[in-house]
């Protein structure tokens, strides 16, 4: 099955930066994915941070954000290296969170898949 290996977290101090990276292994169909970064912070729900289509679909927006990231990540794709990527600036303490990569699914053959997260500590 499809696995999703995601690197890059970290200790950050407030205004700082960081890339994340999430590597597929096991398909070879990488370049058809919807991806996304989702995040959870201690105790709260699980989020949406950033979605990114393949190229053509879907054909109005290439990419999503969540409303709290106001210009400050941005998502992208190698499909090459089958690997998304979230770069992240002007980070804030509220930031902190396990950020998880996601295969997104769409029903029927289509599934989801999750990787396992990696924490992104915003602090001073």
């Amino acid at each position: 099955q499809v696995q999703l290996g995601e690197s890059g977290g970290g200790l950050v101090q407030p205004g700082g930066s960081r890339r994340l990276s999430c590597v597929a292994s096991g398909t070879s169909e990488f370049n058809t994915y919807t991806m996304a970064w989702y995040r959870q912070a201690r105790g709260n729900r699980r989020e949406v941070v950033a979605r990114i289509g393949f190229r053509g679909y879907p054909a109005q927006s290439a990419s999503e954000y969540g409303d709290f990231v106001q210009g400050r990540f941005a998502i992208s794709r190698d499909d090459a290296k089958n690997t998304v990527y979230l770069q992240m600036s002007s980070l804030k303490s509220e930031d902190t969170a396990v950020y998880y990569c996601k295969k997104e699914g769409f029903g029927g053959d289509d599934m989801a898949y999750w990787g396992k997260g990696t924490l992104v500590t915003v602090s001073s």
